[in-house]
């Protein structure tokens, strides 16, 4: 257990009284108090996809053709949500995904995400890029997480990242494989996203229009990339933070790497970014506990498949050789419940809860798990089922449109 050192017992902030204010009953809605609140260019970081977006569009937009069957006059008591991820028991099958510059959504971010997962029971997962450390989240948290690792060039970095997760208890190791180049995201261009970044009059102008914003982040020292700063070689600062990201990345990962990165960590390991069903029965020998279908919120190759669109010939390629996950366009219970359908044993939202986090900081991320769990229960009661780990596709009306898609 991690000593807690923020007070739990401290009255309620300006910002969590101004949200729960405001009437909020789906996840749009926090996504339209997110973009109110966060200074763009870190709202349109989080809410975007690499060069036309036709693949982040599609993430959400095929969840549209997948239907299911309402039963009625089936006995409705006693629901259970209670599953597990990774072999690790969980309220219900959906995790908070690794996110970067989650701290830039609102001042400590992360902190704020895993003391509201932990609480709801749901594994939180940090990034890399993660603008609160791993030993700050440890040290402000009482459970255990996940720690999201992406494989940079500097082989001693990344080792000392794995030691690090295991010193703070990460409970799970989540491997990002689909990102040894990045795909352009023009928004980010054009609103000058860099590290530092870019304070152009458009930027200034945005950020004066933010005052609450601003002024939580005056109160906090976490306003760079923790896990990097101080840790990497040759990085202290803002700026030669800059030029050692843009070369890290290192696209030579292989699957020898993969069991290097897994002989090390000796825990519990989660293979992220999986699209194809070739690589994920490399994913399935490699002795990972599960893999996660995933093209990263549409933000690398755009023009590939979703996520949702993925998943069924990925779990049906592995069996039960290695459990599968699945992360992209999850914005309802509705949207859990029909992964969980088509193949998934749980599923990870990340740009869901960002806007919580935007809108109302922990409360946000609280009132967005509690409304997905809302829409899941209710959703599966209607299905006729009564213990999430019942669904299978047979919830479905007829085969799923996407299915038939000639990929």
């Amino acid at each position: 257990m991690h000593p807690t050192r923020m007070p739990s017992s401290r009255p309620p902030s300006l910002m969590s009284r101004l949200f729960t204010q405001t009437p909020v009953t789906c996840v749009e809605d926090l996504r339209v108090l997110a973009e109110r609140r966060v200074p763009r260019m870190f709202y349109d970081y989080a809410d975007s996809g690499s060069y036309t977006e036709g693949t982040y569009r599609a993430n959400q937009d095929d969840f549209a053709d997948i239907k299911l069957r309402q039963r009625v006059a089936v006995d409705m008591t006693n629901r259970t949500l209670a599953s597990t991820m990774a072999g690790l028991p969980v309220s219900m099958p959906v995790a908070l995904a690794p996110t970067g510059l989650t701290g830039m959504q609102h001042a400590d971010g992360e902190i704020l995400a895993a003391r509201a997962a932990a609480r709801a029971g749901v594994p939180f997962t940090l990034s890399t890029m993660s603008i609160c450390s791993i030993e700050d989240v440890a040290e402000n948290t009482d459970r255990p997480f996940w720690f999201q690792l992406y494989v940079m060039r500097d082989r001693a970095f990344i080792d000392r990242l794995i030691d690090r997760a295991k010193a703070a208890q990460c409970s799970a190791l989540v491997l990002t494989l689909d990102l040894q180049i990045l795909g352009q995201r023009h928004k980010d261009v054009k609103n000058g996203l860099s590290t530092p970044p870019r304070m152009t009059i458009p930027n200034i102008i945005n950020l004066a229009t933010k005052p609450r914003w601003c002024l939580n982040m005056l109160r906090t020292q976490r306003r760079t990339f923790r896990n990097i700063v101080g840790h990497a070689q040759g990085v202290g600062d803002l700026r030669s933070l800059s030029s050692w990201t843009a070369e890290q990345f290192d696209p030579t990962l292989n699957w020898d790497d993969v069991k290097r990165i897994k002989d090390r960590w000796g825990g519990k390991l989660i293979l992220k970014g999986i699209l194809d069903p070739e690589d994920a029965e490399l994913a399935a020998q490699s002795g990972a506990e599960a893999l996660i279908v995933s093209n990263h919120g549409g933000r690398q190759l755009d023009g590939a498949v979703s996520s949702i669109a993925a998943l069924p010939g990925i779990a049906e390629a592995v069996g039960d050789r290695i459990e599968v996950l699945m992360d992209g366009g999850i914005r309802s219970g509705q949207d859990v419940i029909k992964a969980l359908a088509l193949g998934a044993h749980g599923v990870f939202i990340g740009r869901a809860f960002l806007y919580g986090l935007g809108a109302g900081g922990e409360a946000g991320v609280t009132q967005c798990l509690d409304i997905i769990r809302k829409e899941l229960d209710v959703t599966m009661a209607m299905c006729g089922l009564r213990d999430i780990r019942q669904v299978t596709s047979s919830i479905l009306a007829g085969k799923p449109a996407l299915a038939n898609r000639p990929w």
